[in-house]
């Protein structure tokens, strides 16, 4: 296992999404929320010339489809790890067209590819947290256990836990990696509920770094060359508290990036991206 938990992190390509100006009025949200999308497009340009410009990946980016409001949160369109991608089957009817793209780019990409056809299943990417040891998934109002089933099948290689999401739209909605064997997780009650179901069925000890709102414990962790320990997360302007215990990571590069209106439609930080390490193809 340490030999899979040594490329942990490690990412050469990123898959992003324009945002429709349909996001505004037409996407799924838990609360109504007005939604300036001007905004939101300027945030997630911010957030795409991170990826690109500052961190030197290299970028997929898919136009945004006014059809498909939800369209920018590429993360539940798709799993990958290694080099084999989990086309799945979204929760939302709404959302179900988003995965044809997406399955285009990963074939381009020449990953391996598994599509979930199963009408039973539903699975949501925002619901499965990859530890670089094991997967656990949510079950959640988006994902079943028929969903988790096939992600377990296509990725055998690793333990799949499920894990049930009570309050929130998904797992990752209140927990992320922010590093090797560390989990992010935020402080309400069904996050702590939550993480110690993860910690009773791994058989590793995780870390814990608790912030205190749970939609800022949902951040991008990355191990760059040249970089190392890269950590995305929320703005002081949107979480201060939260920001503070981030600063506690001494050996990471934090980088805050602004993700105000997204969050107004449920999406966070991890939704905006599908990362890949891309090995040379020899």
């Amino acid at each position: 296992m340490a030999g899979l938990m040594a490329g942990f992190g490690h990412y050469t390509h990123a898959v992003v999404r324009g945002i429709p100006a349909s996001l505004a009025t037409e996407a799924l949200r838990m609360q109504q929320a007005e939604v300036d999308v001007r905004r939101a497009q300027e945030e997630h340009a911010a957030y795409v010339e991170v990826l690109r410009g500052k961190l030197g990946l290299e970028l997929l980016e898919l136009p945004a489809d006014e059809a498909l409001p939800d369209c920018v949160f590429v993360e539940d369109a798709a799993v990958v790890c290694g080099d084999t991608a989990l086309i799945t089957r979204p929760g939302a009817e709404s959302r179900r067209r988003e995965t044809e793209a997406m399955k285009g780019v990963m074939q381009d990409l020449k990953m391996n590819i598994v599509e979930m056809t199963d009408e039973t299943a539903t699975l949501d990417g925002g619901d499965v947290l990859f530890t670089g040891r094991e997967f656990f998934v949510g079950l959640s109002k988006r994902t079943n256990q028929r969903g988790a089933e096939i992600l377990a099948d296509a990725f055998k290689d690793y333990a799949v836990s499920t894990v049930p999401v009570l309050d929130g739209l998904h797992l990752k909605s209140f927990c992320s990696m922010g590093g090797p064997g560390l989990i992010v997780i935020g402080s309400s009650e069904p996050a702590q509920k939550a993480l110690k179901i993860m910690q009773q069925m791994s058989d590793h000890r995780y870390d814990k770094l608790t912030v205190p709102d749970d939609l800022a414990a949902n951040c991008i962790y990355m191990n760059l060359p040249n970089k190392g320990h890269v950590l995305l997360h929320c703005t002081a302007d949107e979480f201060p508290e939260s920001v503070k215990v981030f600063e506690k990571l001494k050996d990471h590069m934090l980088i805050p990036v602004s993700n105000q209106e997204k969050c107004k439609v449920d999406g966070a930080l991890t939704c905006c991206s599908v990362l890949i390490n891309k090995k040379a193809n020899i």
